[in-house]
C-alpha cells in the first residue's frame, strides 16, 4: 500500500499559513463531534450504529456544513477531512440500503444483520481515525482518482 500523499501546511490558493485555518479546523471538530453524537446515540439507544449515523439530526447538519463549507478548505490538508467525512456518510447510507434490499427477503435477514453491524462498526472507525488525525493536524489518506 503506498503512503499517502501529504498535503502542505498552508492554503495553496492564497499562500496564507496555516493559523488561517483555525476556523475550518474548528468546523472540522464540530463535525466530528456530531458524527460521534449520531454514532454513540446508536450505541446507546435501541437504535443502530449506522441507523442513527445515516438518518440523526447530528449526521445531517454535519453533512449539510460540510457541503456549505467546502470551499474554504479546498487546495489544503483540511479538505482531505472534509472528503473523508463525506464518504464515510454516504458509503454509510450505501451499505444501509443494501442491508435493507437484503432484508426483504428471509433467507437475506442474517445478511442484513452482519452489513449493518459490520457498517457500523466500519462509521465508529470512520469517526475516530478521522477525529484522531484531525488533532494530530495530520492529513487523511486519499484514494487515488
Amino acid at each position: 500500500m503506498t503512503e499517502p500523499e501529504v498535503i502542505p501546511a498552508q492554503d495553496e490558493a492564497s499562500g496564507q499559513p496555516e493559523g488561517d485555518l483555525d476556523g475550518p479546523r474548528a468546523w472540522c471538530h464540530v463535525m466530528y463531534g456530531l458524527h460521534a453524537l449520531s454514532a454513540a446515540s446508536g450505541i446507546l439507544s435501541s437504535a443502530t450504529i449506522i441507523g442513527a449515523f445515516v438518518f440523526g439530526w447530528p449526521s445531517i447538519i454535519a453533512v449539510i456544513i460540510n457541503y456549505v463549507t467546502s470551499g474554504r478548505v479546498r487546495g489544503t490538508w483540511l479538505a482531505t477531512h472534509w472528503r473523508w467525512q463525506l464518504r464515510s456518510f454516504w458509503f454509510a447510507a450505501l451499505w444501509l440500503l443494501v442491508a435493507g434490499l437484503l432484508a426483504l427477503t428471509l433467507i437475506g435477514i442474517p445478511a442484513a444483520f452482519m452489513v449493518i453491524v459490520g457498517t457500523g462498526l466500519w462509521v465508529l472507525y470512520r469517526v475516530i481515525r478521522g477525529w484522531m488525525a484531525l488533532l494530530d493536524r495530520r492529513a487523511m489518506p486519499m484514494p487515488v482518482a
